[in-house]
């Protein structure tokens, strides 16, 4: 998860210097969970794509505003949210919504690797855990545990009450510590997983 303090950095030298690497940085650390954010929406990897490529775009053509943002994560996901539902619109509008499969990848854990050394073994269990979740509480789940999001912003974000996001994150944690023997064998690894935020 790309830290708050690099985004004001890079959106900094975006907005006050035109500057094209911080702007590439900027896209290549948010790019890929802003896809599997859209890709939740739109249940479509390529359309996904397609509303981060065009909200990126939107974003350099308007860097001199950047500077006004408070809270650059909550705006980006927000503007993709609004985006991928306004192609989610059009293609309902376009054609008959048939049952597109997705996939989403959760390449990365919700820990930073340096606070916890855990085997590729139990990164991999722990990586399917989380992708056996339902749609809904896996997008939860990954808000709140890997983009750092608050219970209430998650909440903000996705239109559901803070109850919801606390009814999914339980059921999430429930099912990821029930996986494997998580809690017995690896008592730092539940205690990261119930950290309320």
């Amino acid at each position: 998860m790309i830290a708050n303090e690099l985004i004001h950095h890079l959106i900094d030298e975006i907005a006050l210097h035109n500057s094209e690497k911080a702007y590439k940085t900027l896209f290549m650390q948010m790019h890929e969970s802003l896809v599997d954010f859209a890709t939740s929406i739109l249940k479509s990897a390529e359309d996904a794509e397609e509303v981060v490529s065009d909200f990126f775009i939107i974003i350099w053509q308007r860097r001199a505003q950047l500077q006004a943002i408070e809270n650059p994560r909550m705006y980006f996901y927000t503007g993709v949210k609004n985006a991928a539902l306004n192609k989610l619109k059009s293609i309902k509008r376009s054609r008959q919504t048939s049952g597109i499969e997705w996939e989403t990848s959760l390449k990365s854990v919700f820990f930073n690797p340096e606070e916890l050394m855990l085997s590729a073994e139990i990164v991999k269990e722990v990586m399917k855990a989380v992708n056996e979740l339902p749609p809904k509480c896996k997008i939860i789940f990954k808000l709140v545990k890997e983009e750092g999001l608050k219970y209430a912003e998650a909440a903000n974000l996705l239109d559901i009450s803070v109850k919801t996001v606390e009814a999914q994150m339980a059921i999430a944690l429930r099912r990821i510590k029930t996986h494997s023997e998580f809690k017995n064998q690896f008592p730092e690894l539940h205690f990261i997983l119930t950290q309320k935020k």
